[in-house]
């Protein structure tokens, strides 16, 4: 290589690759991302705009229509009643694993990660077999008298939820845990020499430190959640759709494409401007859990 080509690539110092360097190395996964997610995303805008004529009908019986109307505000609902369980639920998880040690971290590292391994299809299938009329949460209800005939758990929004969350509760944890294990022990001890009690240590010191982890899962969540089909699917009642069943009942059944690019081209634009909305928030590298 000679020393002029070997300009090009690097920088003066000879560590660090210079911006040309740096766009050829991004340059096949730009090409796949717009593959495989920018054209089919702007495929089916353009369906949605232009058959069978150029239109804005589809996005109006999107807005006026109450059944779907409706339908959207049941999905957004339920992404967030799913993104605060999440955060319940995943917030102490997250906590202990930071300050686990040894083979206790290992364990619950594991715990958390391990679900990852298997698909969200048999997350799903686990949960009907314990919803069911006869599964094993109706017979321990009754087994301990809170009721005394089995209760409707499957096919329920209920349902839905509880499966959605379990399903995205790591994605939750994990942001959490890498903002709480970046907090630096000298700020605990900092606090404690001060008095702080260990409730106003949490409250004035890890709490507000935590955020971006928090701000970070609440994100990679709540939009998941947004585009769940399976588990709905599955779980919940015809007479509570949500968006992604909705889209793929308009495919599949009704084969009205372009009104189903119309709820996807809704929910793509609801999705960015919750995305720019977090980005002026809260900058990108604090939004992953790192901190200044």
């Amino acid at each position: 290589m000679t020393s002029r080509t070997r300009s090009q690539f690097w920088h003066s110092d000879g560590r660090r690759l210079s911006g040309l360097a740096t766009l050829l190395l991004l340059a096949p996964f730009f090409a796949i991302i717009a593959f495989v997610f920018l054209y089919p995303i702007a495929q089916l805008l353009y369906i949605s705009f232009m058959e069978p004529a150029p239109t804005l009908d589809n996005y109006a019986r999107v807005v006026t229509n109450p059944v779907y109307a409706r339908v959207l505000m049941r999905t957004v609902w339920t992404a967030v009643l799913v993104t605060g369980l999440a955060i319940l639920l995943g917030f102490p998880v997250a906590y202990f694993m930071s300050r686990a040690r040894g083979t206790t971290a290992a364990l619950v590292g594991a715990c958390v990660i391990l679900p990852l391994w298997s698909s969200v299809l048999v997350r799903t299938a686990a949960w009907s077999f314990l919803f069911q009329r006869e599964g094993l949460v109706n017979s321990g209800l009754i087994a301990v008298g809170i009721t005394s005939e089995p209760l409707k758990l499957l096919y329920t929004q209920g349902a839905v939820v509880v499966a959605m969350t379990h399903v995205l509760l790591p994605f939750m944890i994990l942001p959490i845990f890498g903002s709480l294990r970046a907090i630096p022990n000298d700020y605990l001890r900092a606090a404690a020499v001060l008095g702080a009690s260990r409730f106003a240590t949490f409250r004035e010191v890890i709490l507000p430190l935590s955020l971006p982890g928090i701000a970070s899962g609440s994100l990679l969540v709540f939009l998941t959640a947004l585009g769940f089909f399976i588990t709905p699917a599955l779980l919940g009642s015809p007479q509570e759709l949500m968006i992604a069943t909705l889209v793929s009942q308009q495919i599949r059944e009704v084969l009205d494409w372009p009104f189903a690019s119309a709820l996807v081209g809704v929910l793509t634009l609801f999705v960015t401007l919750l995305a720019i909305i977090f980005s002026k928030t809260l900058r990108f590298d604090r939004l992953m859990g790192a901190q200044s």
